[in-house]
């Protein structure tokens, strides 16, 4: 039972106090309409960016020559050199790691006497002889193999994560995480096209990944979700949209923790291994997660468990148990002039709790109280304190 914000001693806790022990009151599912419009924004100017900008794919992707040499060379001197000789629009970038400074050139694919040219003018640069520069041809038929191999990947994952939720808890709970999913990936690849971030295999693996944690940060709210519903089913005290907000509020600084210590490793990664020691290869990679965990951070609290109760509140019994506290009566059932409350008052509610007020008692009967009408009609009830004669038994008297 949720506490009220008390220390032991009497005085009551600050913010960070109420939300270390799970006692916020943060209306989450009550104002869900702003969330999802804060989404929808974000995903429309990606989607936006992507039509007319769309993605900075790397070599891996569009195909091209990639030249690698070793030394310390200016990247600004690089790129001008590169265009002397023809080849514009390359892109330079710095390397570090073990193997000293280095620096890469990647540009679309020429002839055979550009690529010489432009080994020569790095290793002229560098200070080294032409065949000491690297040089590595990307066919884009590579980049479009990584690409279907990782749609079947997605669609596998996405159908293996429904099938577990489905059978795990409901499916109302995996339409909702789905949905989560898709805002995740949108999100990504918006920011990628904002940005102009170079989108590599990296990149790819780094989504995949957002994904399996996004899969996990969900599955922590609706297992409490899940445990405060069977709470709900046995007391009907409270709606289905209070009972997710309640929740939420409990396990908050558990999803709190979670995000912030899988973000403290991923901008280390961004800071250290690529601005420090310069790894290309680990910025592209960090940059994905640090996106994607930020989005799925935010989808797990903010979209999945809202969009949830939505589609709970729809439901007969909890729509009626949401009429009952906010104290619009259900329907009677009536007979004739007697008005009798339906089963679910009489049981308390959907969930059978006995909460409910009690039924409303018929108005008194006048006149004669007789065993059986003339016309065949039931009835009516008897006035308090009647005497009702008991009806006589057919047949001979002993």
């Amino acid at each position: 039972m949720r506490g009220n914000g008390s220390r032991p001693g009497g005085r009551r806790r600050g913010p960070f106090g109420r939300l270390y022990h799970g006692e916020t009151a943060i209306d989450f599912v009550g104002r869900a309409t702003l969330w999802f419009g804060l989404s929808a924004l974000v995903i429309l100017v990606g989607l936006g960016s992507l039509a007319i900008r769309g993605l900075n794919l790397g070599i891996d992707f569009r195909g091209g020559t990639s030249w690698v040499v070793a030394g310390d060379v200016d990247v600004d001197a690089a790129r001008d050199a590169v265009a002397r000789v023809g080849v514009a629009g390359a892109d330079v970038q710095t390397l570090g790691g073990e193997e000293g400074q280095r620096l890469r050139v990647q540009a679309e694919p020429g002839t055979e006497a550009e690529r010489s040219e432009v080994s020569a003018a790095l290793a002229e640069l560098a200070g080294v002889e032409p065949g000491e520069v690297q040089v590595t041809q990307v066919s884009p038929s590579w980049g479009s193999e990584i690409t279907s191999k990782a749609e079947r990947a997605l669609l596998i994952f996405l159908a293996a994560i429904t099938l577990y939720i489905t059978v795990r808890f409901e499916w109302k709970m995996a339409v909702a995480t789905l949905v989560a999913l898709v805002h995740d990936i949108l999100v990504t690849v918006g920011v990628y096209s904002l940005t102009g971030f170079e989108v590599t295999p990296a990149t790819v693996i780094a989504i995949l990944t957002v994904l399996g944690y996004s899969i996990y940060d969900g599955i922590v709210v609706f297992d409490k979700v899940d445990e405060n519903a069977q709470v709900l089913a046995t007391t009907g005290r409270t709606t289905y949209s209070t009972m997710v907000n309640e929740s939420l509020n409990q396990v908050l600084m558990r999803t709190l923790n979670t995000s912030i210590t899988a973000l403290i490793p991923i901008v280390s990664l961004l800071v250290i291994g690529s601005f420090v020691l310069g790894a290309a290869t680990l910025q592209e990679f960090a940059l994905a997660l640090l996106v994607g965990l930020g989005a799925s951070a935010y989808s797990s609290i903010f979209i999945a468990s809202p969009l949830l109760a939505r589609l709970k509140e729809r439901e007969a019994r909890y729509a009626s148990l949401r009429n009952r506290l906010e104290g619009r009566s259900a329907p009677l059932v009536t007979t004739g002039a007697a008005s009798r409350p339906s089963a679910a008052d009489r049981r308390g509610g959907p969930e059978g709790d006995g909460a409910s007020s009690p039924p409303t008692p018929a108005p008194a009967a006048k006149g004669r109280v007789e065993a059986k009408g003339g016309d065949g009609r039931l009835p009516s009830p008897a006035p308090p304190g009647a005497v009702v004669p008991r009806p006589r038994k057919k047949g001979k008297r002993r």
